[in-house]
């Protein structure tokens, strides 16, 4: 398989408004690109409250897969939370070949049902509609494209609530709705599957974006049923049982309200063309 060459070096970033409730809160960002196929080439987070830089320690958890979460605790009123970063891709390390092993950590903790990703419940669905699909590395970009096919893309239609189940029976949802889906069906027929939130250079209306991780012959690749990127360029933030695990933003010990989100995420050159069927990394 001949996978086609990112382009180097993306420029992305974010800027969040919002509202702290009385007492202040601590907020969890998972802002930042992962440390794992990408080299951080530079980066800067930028946190305002009413308009002056807050006096906090902002203290940096690492996750899994590259992952990290910055903490900070802020006072009650208006902030402003700015992160920018240039990343550049490095060659992923090489992982033999074959057969998963259900006993591998990974695999075994990406087959089973998490709160978002019900597989447990979709089993008989994902027998009866897919049986017909390839058994063989195709099969989760079959699944991918079933769901490419099956649902709607519309913004604003779900919950923060909705898990797969409900994204299936309303026909429509949004990027992490369709990586729930997704992810969801996969570990029904036995394929480890993990979501994982990225930067998506080329995503139209930009945002925080959100695809499926597959374990195929014993490595990861990417597959969006969205088709809304070329997965070339996407940027690896956090990586997740389900969106439980890769929100770009939680609070914890009090409240706030998100006003405002903007995202740009920007890849030197021109995008790339991707038809969504050749298997390929995230890089």
């Amino acid at each position: 398989m001949t996978e086609p060459a990112a382009p180097d070096r993306r420029r992305v970033g974010c800027e969040l408004t919002l509202d702290v409730g009385a007492g202040g809160v601590t907020l969890l960002m998972q802002l930042a690109p992962a440390r794992l196929d990408t080299e951080v080439v530079s980066e800067a987070l930028v946190i305002e409250h009413e308009g002056e830089p807050v006096d906090a320690v902002v203290s940096v958890v690492e996750v899994p897969q590259g992952g990290r979460i910055h903490v900070v605790s802020v006072p009650a009123g208006g902030l402003r939370i700015a992160y920018e970063g240039v990343v550049h891709s490095v060659p992923p390390v090489a992982v033999p070949r074959g057969p998963v092993d259900t006993l591998d950590p990974d695999a075994h903790t990406y087959l089973r049902q998490s709160r978002y990703c019900p597989s447990d419940q979709l089993l008989g669905l994902a027998t009866a509609e897919l049986r017909d699909l390839p058994t063989g590395p195709e099969r989760a970009t079959a699944v991918a494209d079933w769901v490419f096919e099956r649902l709607s893309y519309q913004i604003g239609w779900s919950g923060p609530l909705d898990t797969a189940i409900d994204t299936l029976l309303a026909g429509r949802g949004v990027c992490r709705d369709f990586a729930h889906v997704t992810v969801a069906l996969c570990r029904a027929l036995e394929i480890p599957a993990r979501m994982v939130a990225v930067y998506a250079p080329g995503l139209s209306p930009m945002d925080f974006h959100a695809v499926a991780e597959v374990r195929v012959d014993g490595r990861w690749e990417v597959v969006d049923a969205t088709r809304l990127a070329p997965r070339h360029t996407l940027v690896r933030i956090a990586t997740g049982r389900d969106a439980s695990d890769t929100s770009f933003l939680s609070t914890h010990g009090g409240h706030a309200e998100l006003l405002t989100t903007t995202v740009s995420a920007v890849s030197e050159g021109d995008l790339p063309l991707d038809d969504h069927q050749a298997r390929m990394r995230l890089l």
